[in-house]
């Protein structure tokens, strides 16, 4: 009976501490939340691609229920906001909602198309620090011409800041991937990526601050063929740590 008791004892003890070790494992990860709309993906391979990253926990919303995760409660829950929308609607709560957690200094990585949500908010474009033109625009008496993009095109990409740690160990390589080019990209921005390709824009990612927040946006994205990259998945792993202050 004893034997048994001790067994029992023994079995409970060591149940206890694995589940304490998976809980401080658990904890140690940067909690990702990746929020999409807006825009047609291959879901499961992009999910597959940021499950598959170590020190991570990724959970996802899509439009329109996105923004009740920006609110003070519900945030408590994520370290990091993964941008890979591509939305417009949005209202004052939102933004004040948005803008409350950047001044708390939560993480932000924007990727791909996210790059031309709330067109009409202004503080969006000043917090990524860029600004994608969907149509036509006059901005303060300027005339900017409709961004262009382009599918499918084998991209050189070259390492413009090798000591960042977002591009630490990194060596210029070739991306199958969209392009982007005829957007702004504001003053205030390290450059970390750029390309010669000329249907892209030099510019391909950069990293910025805006009040406590640290942000990186990164132009690649938009399929399987990009995801599957090791150099994107290196870029993106970096920068979750890099925003979340991890490295």
């Amino acid at each position: 009976m004893k034997k048994i008791f001790k067994l029992a004892l023994a079995c409970l003890i060591c149940g206890l501490l694995i589940a304490s070790s998976q809980a401080q494992d658990s904890g140690s990860k940067i909690r990702v939340l990746i929020v999409t709309g807006g825009h047609d993906f291959e879901q499961p391979e992009f999910f597959k691609t940021f499950n598959s990253i170590e020190g991570i926990t990724c959970k996802s919303v899509a439009h329109p229920h996105a923004h009740e995760q920006l609110k003070a409660a519900a945030a408590k829950d994520w370290d990091v906001l993964l941008l890979y929308d591509m939305h417009q609607e949005i209202t004052e709560e939102a933004k004040a909602d948005f803008l409350a957690r950047i001044n708390e200094g939560k993480g932000l990585l924007v990727m791909h198309h996210a790059i031309a949500s709330y067109q009409a908010w202004g503080d969006y474009q000043q917090i990524i620090g860029a600004h994608y033109y969907l149509a036509k625009t006059n901005l303060n008496g300027i005339d900017k011409a409709r961004s262009a993009y382009k599918h499918g095109v084998d991209i050189p990409i070259k390492i413009a800041n090798t000591t960042h740690p977002v591009t630490q160990g990194m060596t210029d390589y070739v991306i199958h991937d969209e392009t982007y080019k005829w957007f702004d990209v504001y003053d205030g921005s390290e450059v970390l990526l750029r390309s010669p390709e000329p249907e892209s824009s030099p510019i391909v990612a950069w990293a910025r601050t805006y009040q406590k927040s640290r942000i990186v946006y990164l132009q690649s994205g938009h399929d399987h063929l990009a995801w599957d990259n090791p150099n994107f998945k290196k870029f993106v792993t970096q920068s979750i740590k890099w925003v979340a202050r991890k490295n």
